[in-house]
């Protein structure tokens, strides 16, 4: 069996900071609950997939991506927002999303200072979402003779 080898970040490297500095600079400037919570929920993301690939997006948003993004960590002064990209197509059975349920798309985890996060269930939405993503990923075009 072939070992996948994990790509820890994107090709951005070589223009300055690699995603993963830029999301461990943004868990110190944060400095408080939003920062733990942030680097919390990256490590629960790492352990689901290891082969997880981090990102720096839309000008200072962390966003993890497997055959696509799997979701975003963002944070306001009230909550950090983990937005699954496909949350509307994956089962929820602990009822773990709480935002943007109207959307036919996206679906959203908002998380407030003091709450706890239910490891077990997270990490099983993470593996159902890189799942998806794998699912629907493009078979290589075949070359005609």
């Amino acid at each position: 069996m072939k070992k996948a080898v994990a790509k820890k970040s994107s090709a951005k490297d070589a223009n300055g900071p690699s995603p993963s500095k830029m999301i461990d600079g943004r868990i110190k400037e944060l400095g408080d609950w939003r920062g733990q919570t942030l680097a919390r929920i990256r490590e629960l993301i790492k352990q689901a997939d290891p082969e997880i690939v981090e990102e720096w997006k839309w000008r200072g948003v962390p966003v993890w991506e497997h055959n696509g993004i799997i979701c975003t960590g963002e944070t306001y002064k009230e909550v950090v927002k983990m937005t699954f990209a496909q949350g509307a197509a994956l089962e929820d059975p602990a009822g773990l999303f709480n935002s943007s349920l109207d959307g036919n798309v996206r679906r959203a985890i908002d998380i407030r200072e003091g709450e706890k996060i239910d490891d077990k269930a997270l990490k099983a939405l993470i593996r159902a979402a890189v799942e998806l993503n794998v699912s629907k990923k493009k078979p290589a075009k075949k070359k005609s003779i």
